[in-house]
């Protein structure tokens, strides 16, 4: 699954002088109340850490009388970006939408017009599920793990809005069973995936100057190509 980093970090994590006595305790505690919490600094959603103590000596604050501890820390990160695969589990089904929870902790939802068509909903037995059309094995239902696209992640609430629209989508089970249907299909959807990306970056200004002269001489070549094939 995507959307999971380790990230090497030099930490100053400040205790009180009344903790001194139990340093490791008291790191871990101010390490821990940053789980599950988007964090700037670390650039993602902190899932996990490991940590070593660089120092036997720590620095006391000049203006308050706290205790500064350099560690040099292992962190597990969680930053989906949009267009990468997530895996969660269906957690509820309605007509139009998909509600699935990733590692335990972050909601996702799959609207109506984000789930490709070949997916319809029905009530078997008195219980929900998305069957597919083309398959008829792959269905979704309640407590099933599906792979999804991410559309966007509010790091503030941690919610993700995903899509099921590309082929390499739906039950993980079924999907692995027929990797090899799904190979040509992956590939062209992640080309798909890719341009997307890049249209959002050349709209928001965010690709770099050498990108863009990339794609300039490439369009340069294949204009002369042209050129010479009228000739």
């Amino acid at each position: 699954m995507e959307g999971l980093k380790f990230s090497e970090a030099n930490l100053t994590v400040i205790i009180e002088p009344s903790k001194s006595g139990a340093v490791t305790h008291a790191i871990k505690q101010q390490l821990s109340s940053s789980l599950f919490k988007y964090n700037e600094t670390f650039d993602g959603v902190l899932l996990a850490y490991d940590f070593v103590i660089r120092s036997n000596l720590a620095n006391i604050l000049s203006l308050y009388p706290f205790v500064g501890v350099s560690l040099k820390s292992t962190l597990l990160l969680f930053d989906p970006k949009p267009h990468t695969y997530l895996e969660g589990k269906v957690v509820k089904l309605a007509h139009d939408a998909i509600h699935v929870v990733v590692l335990g902790f972050s909601a996702a939802i799959i609207t109506e017009e984000n789930i490709r068509d070949e997916f319809r909903f029905k009530i078997k037995h008195g219980r929900e599920i998305f069957r597919s059309t083309s398959h008829k094995r792959h269905v979704i239902k309640l407590g099933t793990t599906i792979r999804f696209v991410v559309k966007s992640f509010d790091e503030e609430t941690l919610h993700i809005s995903g899509s099921l629209e590309q082929p390499t989508t739906g039950d993980i089970h079924w999907l692995s069973k027929n990797s090899g249907e799904l190979l040509s299909a992956g590939r062209s959807s992640r080309k798909r995936l890719n341009v997307d990306a890049t249209k959002e970056e050349l709209s928001s200004g965010t690709v770099d100057a050498g990108a863009l002269s990339s794609d300039t001489h490439v369009s340069k070549k294949l204009k002369t190509h042209r050129l010479h094939k009228g000739l």
